[in-house]
């Protein structure tokens, strides 16, 4: 039986590993990595167990954009099955983007096209310093609307311009420059550069975390206006009141983790 193209495993304190597995391709995608790539995000949404995210790549690279026989393949379809493949890419992009826990991607090798996207998506991202990336979509006649959103977001306006009219490869550095990536660290210390970002993560109460990604993507997406400033001032109040609130409080006098803390296994 052949191995799953995007690995999902769960360990015992909350942290879901999601692995792009094409390693003889560079993790180029085709129809069947983004499926894959859903289907996990889906049931891992679904499972209460789960505390954060980490998207990583198997083999040399994170991640190399399209598979160019999958284009192929697509060029070729009737336009109502190229529609849906597009439509699955959006709606995978989307659904990792709007995950409603914190998701980080660990970035080594390469990163192009779509794989830059996949970055993007995520609220926080750490590259090792050798890694390459590349918006190559024009290179090869095609767009990046899929990831135009949030490449957007991420790298701002100019960021885009310079690098998804052109092509051009770009450092980690610049990376982290644009807000693509929000870390830089030494090739192969992707796990000891991520360890306090988890660990702070685990130590935060997982439903203020959802509640304030979705809120700071609700602010981004247009919550202006006279009903957004109550609706802020009364959800700020409800958390304070709550019982999350009185016991990170208590933790925190007591000198002591919190409950939502995952226990020592055994």
């Amino acid at each position: 039986m052949s191995e799953a193209v995007v690995r999902c495993e769960v360990d015992g304190r909350g942290i879901a590993s999601v692995v792009l597995n094409r390693p003889a391709v560079n993790n180029a995608y085709n129809r069947d990595m983004i499926a894959s790539l859903a289907s996990g995000l889906k049931h891992l949404a679904e499972n209460p167990a789960v505390r954060l995210v980490v998207l990583r790549g198997e083999g040399r690279y994170f991640q190399a954009g399209a598979d160019l026989g999958f284009l192929r393949e697509t060029a070729a379809m009737s336009a109502a099955d190229n529609l849906d493949v597009s439509r699955l890419t959006v709606a995978t992009i989307n659904r990792l983007y709007r995950f409603g826990k914190p998701t980080l991607a660990l970035v080594h090798g390469g990163c192009f096209g779509g794989g830059v996207g996949m970055v993007a998506a995520c609220d926080m991202a750490i590259a090792s310093e050798e890694t390459i990336f590349a918006v190559t979509e024009v290179r090869w006649g095609v767009i990046a609307a899929p990831i135009m959103p949030m490449l957007v977001a991420r790298m701002g306006l100019g960021g885009v311009t310079r690098y998804a009219l052109t092509a051009e490869r770009f450092s980690a550095a610049e990376a982290l420059r644009l807000g693509l990536i929000q870390g830089i660290c030494r090739e192969g210390q992707l796990d000891e550069a991520a360890a306090p970002i988890i660990e702070h993560i685990l130590m935060a109460e997982p439903g203020a975390v959802a509640a304030t990604k979705a809120l700071a993507h609700e602010v981004v997406e247009g919550l202006t206006g006279e009903d957004s400033a109550d609706r802020l001032a009364r959800e700020g109040a409800e958390w304070r009141r709550s019982p999350e609130a009185a016991e990170g409080l208590a933790s925190f006098f007591e000198k002591r983790k919190p409950s939502w803390y995952p226990k020592a296994a055994g």
